[in-house]
């Protein structure tokens, strides 16, 4: 058997001691320049000249991004294109953290009629990069009895990083009357998969319960304070007052679904008009207040005097699920629009969706900028134009912005690229 050098255009016999040099000589070459490239292009990706917004480091300018094996290396000015193997222009967008949907419902499966498990819930990867989501939360949809099937199928399959609230229900939501049934809600149970998963479950969650018998609430919150996680309150819990509600809720715990106006909870805001006083006191206490607009839980009428009087939501959740996708709420960046339009402004937005969300559900390593960061980034443009916005109730309100997801990266790979600014550009000849 011959073989060339093509190092020293040499022909050997190929005896094992001159394939064995061969092969050191080039496996040296190799990586001498291999080395040699890494050290001209330390990084795997910049984003040049976008409008870089970090609420975590109190960053809102005209900066670039450097990214290398994942991780956001560098945030600066004027770091050199010839740096860096891939290079994204983003002049005139928002370079924001990647966005975190803390009320989605992402536990599909084949059982019909259900969310656990089922058809009623949606996957993950199909509806969140487009939004410039990298992260989702789903809001209780496996209780402890069959969260890991939700884990094993799901959430480690999924490119979407997928956390989780634990529902008190021991079957999550898998229809009646399991989760209607008291005794399968075990504090102890719950308690015990959430610290087991600590990297995945952030907190417990109660709803779903048409009773009026407390127990499921306090299981709910002796979970969460055994496991020390915040506490997810969803709407359908309609022998449960609102004023109860908040009144037996801790310090950092969220209430969903906060601008709904439906017969199964008082709206919080009253018939003259104003945001009522026991929710100012939650609010002062510590209580946060998300969207979770879904098909039934976000209304102008409520959203619009609520923000206006200081209740400003603190998280965006979408409540993504089957059927709430194609209703008014659309998706989360179309929730960060209608605010968009309501008067918030764009850096307060960008908090929400991210910041603000990474400390709700006490994940500080998520939603920010900051160099060491996952390189999980959300690039935006804002489109000047005339929109309608619809909420829950059918009502629509006129804007003339809207965001849209330009490119999303998740680890620092490109998961979402709409218009192709990542891509190499062809001339097309006619």
């Amino acid at each position: 058997m011959g073989f060339k050098c093509h190092q020293c255009s040499s022909v050997g016999n190929g005896t094992s001691e001159e394939i064995t040099m061969h092969w050191l000589f080039t496996t040296l070459i190799i990586f001498v320049c291999t080395t040699g490239y890494s050290q001209l292009h330390p990084y795997d990706l910049l984003i040049k000249h976008g409008r870089v917004i970090d609420p975590a480091s109190k960053i809102d300018s005209i900066l670039d991004v450097a990214i290398a094996q994942g991780k956001i290396v560098k945030v600066g000015r004027g770091i050199a294109v010839t740096e860096s193997k891939k290079v994204i222009d983003a002049r005139g967008l928002i370079v924001a953290p990647g966005f975190i949907d803390i009320h989605t419902h992402v536990f599909v499966g084949a059982t019909p009629g259900v969310f656990a498990d089922g058809i009623y819930s949606v996957s993950a990867d199909d509806f969140s990069f487009k939004a410039g989501v990298t992260t989702v939360v789903d809001a209780g949809t496996s209780g402890w009895r069959n969260f890991q099937t939700f884990k094993t199928n799901v959430i480690d399959k999924s490119q979407t990083r997928i956390l989780a609230f634990l529902n008190i229900s021991g079957v999550g939501m898998s229809g009646d009357p399991g989760q209607q049934d008291v005794s399968d809600m075990n504090a102890r149970e719950t308690a015990l998969t959430i610290k087991n998963n600590p990297e995945v479950i952030i907190g417990v969650k109660v709803g779903h319960f048409e009773g009026s018998d407390w127990t499921p609430f306090k299981r709910a919150l002796e979970a969460g304070t055994i496991a020390k996680v915040p506490m997810l309150v969803e709407c359908h819990l309609p022998k449960y007052s609102l004023e109860d509600q908040l009144a037996n809720m801790r310090p950092g715990d969220i209430i969903t679904h906060a601008y709904e106006k439906i017969d199964e909870r008082m709206s919080v805001i009253d018939e003259r008009g104003q945001v009522r006083s026991y929710v100012l006191q939650a609010q002062k206490k510590g209580v946060l207040f998300d969207v979770g607009h879904g098909g039934y839980g976000f209304w102008f009428s409520e959203a619009i005097p609520a923000f206006q009087q200081g209740l400003a939501p603190n998280t965006f959740g979408s409540d993504l699920h089957r059927f709430s996708m194609n209703s008014g709420m659309k998706s989360m960046l179309n929730i960060m629009s209608k605010y968009l339009n309501i008067g918030m402004e764009i850096p307060e937005i960008i908090t929400r969706a991210s910041w603000n969300a990474a400390q709700s559900i006490k994940r500080p390593d998520l939603g920010s900028l900051r160099v060491g960061s996952v390189a999980d980034i959300a690039i935006l443009s804002v489109l000047q134009g005339k929109f309608g916005f619809v909420d829950a109730g059918g009502n629509k309100i006129e804007g003339t912005q809207k965001f849209e997801s330009e490119l999303t990266l998740r680890e620092g790979k490109i998961v979402w690229d709409l218009n192709g600014l990542a891509a190499m550009s062809l001339q097309v000849k006619h």
